[in-house]
């Protein structure tokens, strides 16, 4: 429920600054100018970004979007006003599993492989700072959340071995530990069985009526954490199953995003025929419909394998989960006292071996909450004052 409700608007942090009172920008940079997409990929030949800065000398912190987000997403503004609100400038990073990073900053555009997806970011970040000369900033510190905060672990491991950031402070919120388990938990969220529901447009209709029964005797529309809240003590609540299925669907959007775009740029043919017109007014909907039947598990058979297989011969998938998962890193990050870990008990990406992979990795630097499921109380009080206290000086 707290996945996919949030955190109740009362509960959050009340004293943090309205868009309108941050100096903030939306720029674009060009890491890819010579690969070749088609025409329709017009708003993303470039990636952009989104910079808010401090009227003087301040520490600067990275934000890393989570699984398919872009440098937009609601859970990234959130940090920013947190960090702003703190003294920080904040630059908003899109996740390279996001559409846009993928067309224009991925050097590869398949996602999966963490470190070379670390090396894009911090390619990335190395030609922001580049950009903005005049950004007047003390120290760089970096956090990331769900998949976001595997990269920025894998970014402040690089870093370690061959500084250029020099990070004094990285947190690491809601982290899967490993990155084809955590997309296993995820596949089997869409594989529940729903009596009152036959196949997945069945199951819409099944969420879509709810709603609507409850927003009729409501008597108005509104959809926050807060209405889903109370829709959940209604009659018209979903059962764990039919949750499940929601939560699953939505990634199944991101994982149909990343199948998509990973073979377009690529070329592959598996989605879209290779000679296939992609133009502006080129309607996309059958490709996004093949899409939607290429889970993640199925990217990573079809397209994340094949292409670390060419570069190591032979390689297993057993291999590509070691080392694309926190256990690749894990020397350093047992070592890393700057690096801490915020997750909850219930988070849906986990395992139990994962949680014993932290606590044995990170002790005393992680803090593991009872409930809140994935990011679901990331805008909670609490967490917000445990995830600032990591950047005490």
């Amino acid at each position: 429920m707290a996945t996919i409700a949030g955190t109740p608007s009362a509960l959050q942090p009340t004293q943090l600054p309205d868009d309108r009172f941050i100096d903030q920008d939306d720029y674009a940079l060009s890491q890819t100018p010579d690969r070749h997409l088609p025409k329709s990929f017009w708003a993303v030949r470039k990636l952009h970004y989104r910079l808010a800065r401090q009227p003087q000398a301040a520490p600067l912190i990275f934000l890393i979007a989570g699984t398919g987000a872009n440098y937009k997403a609601d859970t990234l503004d959130f940090l920013k006003k947190v960090f702003y609100h703190r003294g920080y400038h904040v630059v908003q990073l899109s996740s390279p599993s996001s559409y846009d990073f993928m067309a224009s900053a991925s050097r590869t555009a398949t996602p999966g492989i963490s470190a070379d997806d670390a090396d894009d970011l911090m390619a990335v970040m190395a030609r922001i700072l580049v950009d903005n000369p005049s950004l007047d900033f003390t120290r760089i510190d970096l956090a990331g959340y769900s998949l976001g905060a595997l990269h920025a672990a894998f970014i402040a491991a690089a870093d370690a071995q061959n500084p250029q950031f020099y990070f004094q402070h990285v947190a690491l919120l809601n982290p899967p530990v490993s990155v084809l388990t955590s997309t296993q938990q995820l596949d089997r969220l869409v594989q529940v069985s729903l009596p009152n529901a036959t196949g997945k447009d069945g199951f819409f209709e099944l969420i879509f009526e709810k709603l609507s029964r409850f927003f009729h005797e409501k008597g108005d529309i509104e959809l926050s954490a807060a209405v889903l809240y109370d829709f959940q003590r209604s009659s018209e609540a979903l059962n764990n199953e039919e949750m499940a299925m929601l939560i699953g669907s939505v990634f199944r959007f991101a994982a149909a995003d990343i199948v998509f775009t990973s073979d377009v740029v690529n070329r592959r043919g598996q989605i879209v025929p290779i000679d296939a017109d992609l133009g502006e007014s080129a309607s996309l909907t059958p490709y996004f419909r093949r899409s939607l039947f290429c889970d993640f598990s199925c990217y990573v058979t079809r397209q994340l394998l094949p292409h670390w297989q060419a570069i190591h011969a032979n390689a297993s998938l057993v291999q590509l989960d070691a080392a694309t998962s926190l256990h690749a890193i894990a020397p350093f990050l047992r070592s890393a006292d700057y690096v801490s870990v915020i997750t909850n008990a219930d988070d849906l990406i986990l395992t139990a071996n994962d949680y014993a992979f932290l606590q044995d990795t990170f002790g005393d630097r992680l803090t593991v909450y009872d409930h809140g499921g994935h990011l679901g109380n990331i805008k909670y009080v609490p967490y917000v004052e445990k995830m600032l206290s990591i950047y005490n000086d």
